[in-house]
This record gives C-alpha cells, structure tokens and sequence, in this order.
C-alpha cells in the first residue's frame, strides 16, 4: 500500500490514511487502494476502524479529494462518481465502519466520514464542506448522508453557507459521538470496536443491513431478518448462557 498504514487483527482491521504532504488527500492511488481494502472486508468481513496520519503542519483525517488532480477532472470523471462509489462501498461494508478523526475533516475527507457507521473525533476536529467555493458541489453523498445525520437546516449551511464545524458543535448535533484527547483517540476506537466485537456477528450484519433497508422494505426485511437469526446456533448458546447467569445469579 503506497496511501494507506493497514493493521489487521482477528476482528477488525485499522486502516490509517497515509498521505500526510498532502494532508491526506484522497487520490486515485488512495481510492484503489481503498477499494482492495474494501474486497477483503467483503470477503472476510471485520469492524474498519479509519483514521488519518498527521501532515507536518497540522493534525488531519482528510482535507478531501487532492485538488491538483481535481482540476483536470472532466465531465465523464464526474459521472464516473470516484468517491461517491467508493464511499457507497464503504458504507455498505458488511461489519460497522469507525472514523477516527483527528484535525481537519474537509470536503471528501467529511463525506468519507460521512459513510461511517460511528465518528469519533477530538476536540481540535473540524468538519465541513467547502466544495461550492471551488465551484462544485459535495457529490460523494454529502448532499444526502449529511442530510440524514444532522437534518436539512445544518446541512445546507455547511453546503450552501460554508458553515464549519468544530468538535463542540458536531457532539452537540450527533454527527460525532465522543470526543477524546488526541493521544486516547485510537484506543477510544479500539475500545468502541471491542464493544461491538463482543456482540453476535451475524446480528450485528443483519442489523446493519435492517436499518440500511429503504423504508418500504419494512418491516418484512426486519422479520426475515430475525427468521435467519431464530435458526443461528448463536441465538440458542447466547439465550442459554444468558437464562444459565441469571439462574446462578
């Protein structure tokens, strides 16, 4: 990997974007890279926890798409959707994906976090999406995943008003669920995938896929859902050492 640091364990996998000049821009070289990453998750599905490398100057998740190479893009690229179909991919991963986000998180570098599942971030994060400035728009789902995690008043301005968040804001309004110091943020997230990892896969998949559903689907999606589980091995050797504790207890 020449744009990513990748940590594998038994239950997840740590992926640290690894661009720090370029204040980790995301590039060609990064978005295929990313999507290798994303056949394994696939195939082999584990919790993602993502995070960013620190350029010389400041503290980064990701100052988004890699603007040198940006101005060349042309029409066809647009409707190629680069990041919008890598950030599709990512948020549709089978197992919960974990942003760790240190500094700034601007442009593509949000809508990537955007497609998480869970973001964490510490008290020197910022968020925003300053795409209108350079006369385009947030087309890597920011215009909809932001809508859905903060409402429609917040996102237009950060769409429309360039509005930027800091830390405080972005716990106040959900996007982001817990602050930590900068040096505790990647145990933070360890600590948050060790909770989930202490939970059913199987119903951690299904359920991730449930609420992913569109809401025609439910609830039949839901029952055939918990069909699947009611037969999982799982379901009886957790029930039964649930009921076996609390009649010990």
């Amino acid at each position: 990997m020449k744009t990513l640091k990748v940590q594998v364990s038994e239950d997840r996998v740590h992926v640290q974007l690894n661009r720090p000049d370029a204040r980790n821009a995301i590039d060609d070289v990064m978005v295929a890279e990313l999507h290798a990453m994303c056949v394994d998750l696939e195939q082999d599905p584990r919790i993602l926890i993502l995070s960013g490398s620190s350029a010389p100057d400041r503290a980064v998740f990701a100052a988004g798409a890699d603007i040198g190479r940006l101005v060349e893009r042309t029409r066809d690229d647009a409707l190629r959707g680069i990041n919008s179909q890598l950030f599709t991919r990512i948020a549709g991963l089978p197992m919960p994906v974990i942003a760790a986000m240190d500094g700034y998180a601007l442009g593509g570098g949000a809508e990537l976090a955007f497609a998480a599942d869970f973001r964490i971030a510490t008290p020197r994060t910022t968020i925003g999406n300053p795409e209108t400035g350079l006369g385009i728009l947030a087309a890597a789902g920011a215009t909809w995943r932001l809508v859905e995690l903060v409402g429609e008043p917040i996102a237009k301005e950060l769409l429309l008003a360039g509005r930027v968040l800091d830390a405080a804001e972005a716990l106040a309004l959900h996007l982001v669920t817990e602050l930590h110091e900068p040096d505790q943020l990647i145990d933070a997230a360890n600590s948050l995938a060790d909770r989930i990892a202490r939970l059913d896969p199987l119903a951690t998949r299904l359920t991730k896929k449930v609420i992913h559903a569109p809401r025609g689907a439910h609830p039949f999606i839901d029952e055939l859902a918990q069909s699947v589980l009611f037969e999982a091995p799982a379901k009886q050797d957790r029930m039964r050492a649930f009921l076996d504790k609390k009649k010990g207890a």
